[in-house]
């Protein structure tokens, strides 16, 4: 798999797909370096990852998605490792995710280091769980 930043020609590809953001969002994130296409060994795109900044400062997952074909094989794993090491390399020792308590992520996300630091009840949406993981800037 390789990841790389998305770029104007990925506009189109998240729009289409990404039902969680803003379209007129999109091409602000792209330019800010903000989401990650995922790629095949053919160069197909299977997915994306993208995030944002929890009170401005604390860097925020805020979705993957893997295409279902690629799902079970590592790829979702990959791509949280190259964000963290990502951010680290810009110097941030904390990054956030959040999952709805009645998804499977939430297993997902602790497998990968990620503890869980509070939750949120919005209207009649299932109980968001806040995580967070701690970076290690030394190596």
């Amino acid at each position: 798999m390789h990841i790389a930043f998305a770029t104007e020609s990925d506009n189109e590809y998240i729009k289409d797909r990404d039902r969680h953001i803003p379209e007129n969002l999109i091409p602000a994130k792209i330019k800010a370096n903000e989401i990650y296409i995922l790629q095949d060994e053919d160069g197909s795109r299977i997915g994306w990852m993208r995030y944002g900044y929890f009170w401005d400062n604390i860097p925020f997952m805020n979705l993957i998605w893997v295409d279902e074909p690629y799902r079970g094989k590592g790829a979702g794993a990959e791509v949280v490792q190259f964000w963290e090491e990502q951010m680290k390399q810009k110097g941030y020792d904390m990054v956030m995710t959040s999952t709805q308590a009645d998804e499977g992520a939430q297993h997902f996300y602790r497998k990968l280091g990620y503890k869980d630091a509070g939750c949120l009840i919005l209207d009649s949406q299932p109980l968001e769980i806040l995580l967070t993981k701690k970076l290690d800037l030394t190596n």
